[in-house]
């Protein structure tokens, strides 16, 4: 029986939020904005591992 490859895409954005909603946790009773800004983080941190999984996945090709 043949496994289907899984999408590890969302799971990359997701780890990304919740490590970013965890820091901000810490952050939150001194500054509410820091709290925000570690959610952003978070976001771009899971942007940033999502690309490197879809880039290993594809074979490190360019299509440009």
């Amino acid at each position: 029986m043949k496994d289907k490859p899984q999408d590890r895409t969302m799971w990359a954005m997701g780890g990304g939020v919740m490590f970013g909603l965890g820091i901000g946790m810490f952050f939150l009773p001194a500054s509410p904005l820091a709290f925000v800004g570690s959610l952003i983080a978070g976001i771009g941190l899971g942007l940033m591992v999502t690309a490197a999984i879809s880039r290993k996945a594809d074979g490190g090709r360019d299509e440009a």
